[in-house]
């Protein structure tokens, strides 16, 4: 895609710092690392936790940058290196408030606004994103819509999921429009997006100029705090997406047809911020249930006190959930009628994912629910969401992402009540990150586990081995001894290893954090790594 710079330039609020005229300059790409620039790129210098983007100027420019967005001042050594760039080439310079901000609205512009001509999902919460947007997603094709989705894991532009070897959530705002305009391109009518709070932010504002039509919240707990600063922050963030149903009139033009679509939140009554989130759109809003026999209460008796649910809020629920090694049932009721549900997909919270899937096709498309019920016994799990590992060996080995409290008190009861074995577990915490939850998961996982065993999950610039030791504090508290049934090995194959040495018949082995995720990340290197690779490698040294 080719455009003049003045064709969508004034979509941003900036000074133009140059003395070139901006109409006859010709971009060609977006662009935010130097390295990537090509002749004719808008460069966007970003400012980063080290250093400012303002430095990479003079490089971009060399490498054919047309154009520039910049923020904060230009240093005299700056100046100078930019003008030896430059030497007579006609480059633009716009200075904004904000260049990260500025890439959206510009992003959008530049790729002729693709949220505008597709029917758009996106999905928030601390942890589920990934397997909802999976789930609505396949829905979309098994009810014949040609659809893509971006998403933790895997992405699609319109054909088959693709294996995503990024780590970030919601990429930047110049790939998310890139790549809904891609799904445009192929025909696609349907986008699923998934919503992390970085994302929704408006310190990065990279999902500040989708046009979202259904909004769907899974939970909201204590993660991300060095990013946001406080919980309340955190819960404002991610609520943006439901704040952003009401910034358009959901009137689209879809496959060349002028369309309204059904506008839609929704939440699960089950976190207490719900309403909150329902409370931030004007647009109808749905909520969800298992009366928590799919979460931390699934080995409780009784039921799980919701909030209270807002006045005409239509409520879906999931009863008679029997979860195994191989997938999940339950009863669904919506609107007074019970479907029955089966997935082959293990793990009792998927209750919750597969929930939220159905509503929003649902809701989205006008497919009975009963239809696409039927249609998830075609679902696939997402690649280290309880992936079983089955080499033949005498116990359970399973894959997951869990790597907060919150997904620690979701994944552990359901595994314990199905155990006749011991459970062992394997996981850490990500480096430079939140220090609160790490003790946490120490304790949560010494309450449920007969062996604990902490290892690297990316300690990126921390000390490997006093990370594990603030895990262990909870661990420890919570009756744990080091050297009986608390191990701390920082390397994780050599982890690994321990947890099937202590397994035995009837066992379940977790290994928890890493999942889809193809490296380690420390201060120095970056190490290639695979999970369920390395499980496999493993259990075959066994034999």
């Amino acid at each position: 895609m080719k455009k003049f710079l003045s064709q969508f330039i004034n979509t941003i609020e900036y000074t133009n710092v140059s003395k070139n005229d901006i109409s006859n300059i010709e971009i060609n790409s977006l662009v935010f690392d130097s390295r990537a620039v090509k002749e004719g790129s808008l460069f966007f210098a970003l400012p980063g936790t080290h250093t400012t983007g303002n430095k990479f100027i003079a490089s971009a420019i060399k490498n054919g940058a047309a154009a520039v967005v910049f923020e904060g001042e230009i240093t005299e050594e700056e100046k100078t290196a930019i003008e030896d760039a430059c030497a007579g080439r006609d480059v633009a310079f716009l200075k904004v408030e904000s260049s990260r901000f500025a890439m959206s609205p510009l992003s959008a512009a530049f790729y002729d606004y693709p949220s505008k001509k597709l029917v758009v999902y996106g999905v928030t919460g601390t942890e589920g994103k990934s397997s909802t947007v999976a789930f609505i997603w396949q829905l979309l094709r098994l009810s014949g819509f040609k659809a893509g989705f971006i998403s933790t894991v895997q992405y699609s532009l319109g054909g088959d999921a693709i294996a995503n070897p990024e780590h970030q959530t919601t990429p930047e705002a110049t790939i998310v429009q890139r790549e809904l305009y891609e799904m445009l391109e192929n025909g696609c009518t349907y986008a699923v997006v998934e919503s992390s709070s970085h994302g929704l932010s408006k310190k990065t504002n990279r999902l500040g100029d989708v046009l979202f039509d259904c909004g769907a919240f899974i939970n909201v707990t204590l993660e991300h705090l060095e990013f946001h600063g406080t919980y309340e922050q955190y819960k404002s963030d991610k609520a943006n997406l439901f704040r952003a149903l009401d910034k358009h009139d959901h009137k689209k033009t879809i496959a060349g047809k002028e369309t309204v679509v059904p506008a839609v939140g929704i939440v699960n009554l089950e976190d207490p911020a719900a309403v909150y989130f329902a409370e931030c759109t004007k647009n109808r809003v749905i909520g969800f249930t298992s009366e928590g026999k799919a979460g931390k209460h699934a080995v409780e008796s009784g039921s799980v006190e919701l909030p209270p649910v807002p006045a005409g809020m239509p409520v879906a629920s999931a009863k008679n959930i029997v979860s195994t090694s191989t997938g999940i049932s339950f009863d669904l009721n919506v609107n007074g009628k019970t479907v029955s549900v089966k997935a082959p997909v293990p793990g009792a919270f998927n209750a919750y994912n597969i929930m939220t899937a159905i509503l929003a096709v649902s809701e989205t498309t006008g497919k009975p629910v009963e239809e696409l019920a039927a249609a998830c016994e075609k679902l696939e799990s997402v690649k280290g969401r309880m992936t079983v590992v089955d080499e033949g060996q005498p116990f359970e080995v399973i894959v997951d992402y869990a790597h907060t409290p919150s997904s620690f008190e979701t994944i552990f009861p359901p595994v314990k009540k199905r155990c006749k074995g011991k459970i062992i577990s394997v996981f850490g915490s990500g480096g430079e990150r939140d220090t609160k939850k790490r003790p946490l998961q120490g304790k949560i996982a010494a309450e449920y586990c007969d062996y604990v065993i902490l290892a690297n999950e990316d300690p990126r610039g921390e000390d490997e081995m006093a990370l594990l030791k603030d895990i262990a504090v909870g661990s420890l508290e919570a009756g744990k001894v080091e050297g009986k049934d608390l191990f701390l090995i920082p390397d994780r194959p050599a982890a690994i290893r321990k947890a099937f040495a202590l397994a035995g018949k009837d066992d379940i082995v977790l290994l928890l954090g890493k999942s889809h995720e193809n490296s380690i990340i420390f201060k120095d290197r970056i190490m290639p790594y695979d999970e369920i690779s390395e499980a496999k490698k493993a259990l075959g040294e066994l034999k």
